[in-house]
């Protein structure tokens, strides 16, 4: 048997015993990973040629890498509603037409009345963590604790709406601080953003530690690759990708502590982990601002570059290989509830599906058939199976994205039938999805704090 099989043998007994953990008393542990703008093409994984990530790599090996996944927008406030949620940002009023995110202006947040995934999960009793990046409201009503979260440390919006940062770009009179929460208390101002990544790994690493005999849930929000990129000294100038690289190369480093951790205390074959983006690379930064591999355009978009992210799926239950279905980070919140046995609330619609079929053999057909891409309140195309129609008014524009991920190639005209289908069904889609009034929106745009649109 070559490495290769051996190694595919080992994993396959591992697994075994990650669904014996999964089936015992004890639930399994549930991490998600999110990362803020990195890249479809960020990941040696992924393609990436002179970045260096051996840890996701060996995820990616040992469980499941999902090339078609999706967040539910390509700018962040939205994109982690609704991660959240399981619900798209025009059901809960989490999108703006002309602010695209939350600012440090904002006055509301995620409403109260959304149910949030950590809520959910708590009823089958876990212990709840919020570390790193929140950007779903910063005022107190509207913080990680509020939402179902027991624990919160970590930032409140995007690492550049610091008045730091702010000052490099000449915005002299930029009024708002970035902090550093624990719990309700700011314990920092301002800190150093090349020590984010570290400090965010370290309470990632306390939190396990902690709550190792008990089921929890660990939502670790990465402030990085989001521009302006940092990464800690021991990582400066040492990947060939540039300081974007370093920063990746960092978060890479982060994962394999917290992968390390679990090991240690014997957690690794109870516990599932989802590594992700919130949306794609934001390409106005160039060399700082990450890569989309061969997808088109990035961040803010309705192209594959700004919705379609790296995705990998690894640890108990999870059966490895390599998954070109759809999925999408709508649908994390109905896949964990299932796991742990917990109803999803009948008195709303939910946008998510549960991908624990797939996880569990990756042979079998994803139950996410449909995918919609929304800007704002606005409808811009949408996704079954391998064709991509674009919404343009008096054009019909569709891509086989099988054969062209990149969406270079209409082929409208070659499969009209394909442009009767999907028109019915972002006809039927906007007819049947009641849009919320944009909670973003509340302020002006000339209200907007002085700092690089997202």
């Amino acid at each position: 048997m070559n490495h290769t099989g051996i190694l595919k043998s080992m994993w396959a007994g591992s697994m075994l015993l990650g669904t014996i953990g999964l089936e015992a008393a004890q639930p399994a542990n549930l991490i998600i990973i999110n990362c803020d703008d990195m890249g479809y093409g960020d990941l040696s994984c992924f393609g990436n040629p002179s970045i260096r990530t051996p840890h996701l790599d060996r995820m990616a090996f040992e469980g499941q890498k999902w090339t078609d996944f999706y967040v539910s927008s390509s700018v962040s406030s939205p994109s982690r509603a609704g991660l959240m949620t399981g619900r798209l940002g025009v059901r809960t009023g989490m999108y703006g037409n002309q602010r695209n995110v939350l600012f440090p202006d904002s006055p509301e947040g995620l409403p109260e009345a959304e149910v949030t995934l950590p809520e959910l999960l708590k009823k089958a009793g876990y212990h709840t963590a919020c570390i790193g990046k929140w950007h779903l409201g910063h005022t107190p009503a509207y913080l990680p604790l509020n939402h179902g979260f027991d624990y919160f440390y970590g930032f409140p919006f995007s690492n550049d709406m610091s008045k730091g940062e702010q000052y490099k770009l000449g915005n002299r009179n930029y009024p708002y601080e970035y902090v550093l929460y624990e719990q309700k208390k700011v314990i920092e101002k301002e800190p150093s953003q090349d020590s984010l990544t570290y400090k965010v790994t370290q309470a990632a690493v306390r939190y396990i530690a902690e709550h190792r005999d008990n089921p929890f849930f660990l939502y670790l929000a990465h402030p990085m690759p989001h521009f302006p990129v940092y990464a800690s000294a021991g990582f400066q100038q040492t990947s060939y990708g540039g300081r974007y690289g370093d920063t990746i190369e960092e978060i890479d480093w982060s994962v394999g502590r917290v992968l390390d951790t679990l090991k240690a205390y014997g957690l690794d074959c109870n516990t599932l982990v989802v590594f992700t983006s919130d949306n794609g690379p934001w390409l106005f930064y160039k060399q700082e601002g990450g890569s989309a591999g061969p997808l088109r355009a990035g961040k803010g978009t309705h192209y594959e570059g700004g919705f379609r992210v790296p995705c990998i799926v690894w640890g108990a239950g999870v059966a490895s290989g390599h998954v070109t279905q759809m999925g999408s980070t709508l649908d994390l919140l109905p896949t964990f509830c299932e796991l742990a046995g917990v109803e999803l609330p009948s008195d709303r619609e939910y946008d998510g599906v549960s991908l624990l079929p797939v996880w569990k053999d990756s042979s079998v057909a994803s139950p996410r058939k449909l995918f919609f891409y929304y800007k704002g309140s606005q409808l811009m195309a949408v996704r079954k199976e391998r064709y991509k129609l674009h919404l343009k008014e008096g054009e019909s524009v569709l891509y086989d994205l099988g054969n062209d991920p990149g969406e270079k190639f209409n082929v409208a005209s070659q499969y009209p039938e394909v442009v009767v289908e999907l028109t019915e069904l972002a006809w039927k889609q906007m007819s049947n999805v009641k849009i919320k009034e944009s909670i973003f929106d509340k302020l002006p745009v000339e209200h907007l704090p002085q700092c690089p649109a997202e």
